[in-house]
């Protein structure tokens, strides 16, 4: 891995601790004795202001396909109240999907849906999306509606978008507004939408290897993490204007597989990471794929988590030893300036976890398609100028030109 100076130093130091963590990892595991939970839903929470309770572990939906009503009926068994999609989940497949499952039970239930609304687009325009997502969801209104996978502060500055906002709120077809983003130019946009006022409820990416936190429980004085500590502190500050802060990207590119042969007595990674991430008081829930029954049972095991077991720091350890250098950390950005030819590296990178960790190969096109040239301009880079600029050590010069390579 190509790092220099301080830098190099850092991330050496760093994934030496995670090593030494991991090293005990088979034994540190056999100790969880407690029995997992059984499982459930067993804790509601506020979200912002808005006075909605919601599922402290809540049902996305970005794979959902037709023809999947049971899974979203048993999530709803299980004691999930909050459905999370998008108009362009699927092809509009994962709304439908929701909307046949939920009819005779809206009363029960919060949806939430997304609409990616241009710098360039009408009140009307984004209207008609909107519109066409309570058709398929076959219902009068959504709780929250929000501006998706934000990561251009011009999207925010369109006055389009509040007065939509405000005249769909007039007709009852939203509740409240949200404003999602898990990209470049994360921290600038969250920063935008809590200042402005004019959102109630945040979808942002959180988890363990984006926090400080994690790193300085075991890492101490070392400081080889206050690279980014932009989430921790943007998710603190929305807390404090009263909006509600719901995580998504919480288990890190979520390769589930790669960690099953170290868990043990029923203890599981997902469920690790997120107990980490509903340690946060400042987190009033999170979101995540549900692609199975069994996942539903697994990730739900963790509802309820005030704080991290003991088992859970060595198995968070280990996958980002595992994971670590191939995984960009949404928020962080420190790679943007480094490509002369304007390469918008995180959220190429971003696809690349759809189709690599997700394995939703139609979800990555479609997002790496919305990117124009993309990392074209990586085909022909003869300086690598980006390389070593990540502070985690991912090699960025050589997974955005794959990247284009697979999804262009």
């Amino acid at each position: 891995m190509k790092t220099t100076g301080a830098l190099g130093r850092r991330e050496f130091i760093k994934r030496g601790a995670l090593a030494s963590l991991g090293v005990g990892l088979m034994g540190f595991a056999r100790k969880a004795a407690a029995a997992i939970p059984a499982a459930g839903v067993k804790r509601y929470h506020e979200l912002g202001s808005t006075g909605m309770r919601i599922s402290d572990i809540s049902f996305g939906s970005s794979g959902l396909s037709a023809g999947s009503e049971d899974l979203v009926l048993k999530a709803l068994d299980g004691g999930i109240n909050y459905f999370d999609t998008a108009n362009d989940y699927s092809g509009g497949e994962s709304e439908t999907t929701i909307g046949n499952a939920l009819r005779g039970h809206r009363d029960k239930v919060f949806i939430a849906s997304k609409v990616t609304a241009r710098p360039d687009d009408s009140r009307d325009a984004i209207m008609q999306e909107l519109e066409g997502s309570l058709r398929r969801l076959q219902t009068d209104h959504v709780d929250v509606y929000f501006n998706h996978a934000v990561n251009d502060l011009a999207r925010l500055q369109n006055p389009e978008w509040y007065e939509f906002a405000a005249l769909a709120k007039k007709q009852g077809k939203i509740r409240f507004t949200g404003v999602s983003g898990h990209a470049g130019r994360l921290a600038e946009c969250l920063d935008y939408a809590i200042d402005s006022g004019h959102f109630d409820v945040i979808l942002g990416a959180y988890n363990f290897g984006q926090d400080p936190r994690f790193y300085q429980r075991f890492l101490r004085n070392f400081d080889v993490i206050a690279v980014q500590p932009e989430l921790p502190r943007l998710i603190q500050k929305a807390k404090a204007k009263g909006m509600g802060y719901i995580a998504m990207k919480t288990l890190m590119g979520a390769r589930l597989n790669d960690m099953r042969s170290f868990e043990r007595d029923g203890a599981t990674f997902s469920q690790a990471a997120f107990r980490w991430v509903l340690s946060n008081p400042d987190v009033d829930g999170l979101v995540v794929t549900m692609k199975n029954g069994a996942l539903i049972d697994e990730y739900l095991g963790a509802s309820g988590a005030r704080a991290s077991a003991e088992t859970d720091a060595p198995l968070l350890a280990h996958y980002m030893l595992l994971n670590g250098s191939s995984h960009c950390r949404q928020g962080c950005d420190l790679c943007e300036s480094a490509c002369p030819a304007g390469v918008p590296i995180a959220d190429v990178l971003r696809t690349r976890m759809y189709a690599r960790d997700y394995g939703d190969l139609r979800l990555a096109r479609d997002n790496y398609a919305r990117l124009g040239a993309g990392a074209s301009a990586c085909l022909s880079c003869a300086h690598h100028a980006c390389a070593g600029a990540c502070p985690h050590g991912v090699r960025t010069d050589e997974l955005a030109g794959a990247t284009h390579r697979m999804l262009s």
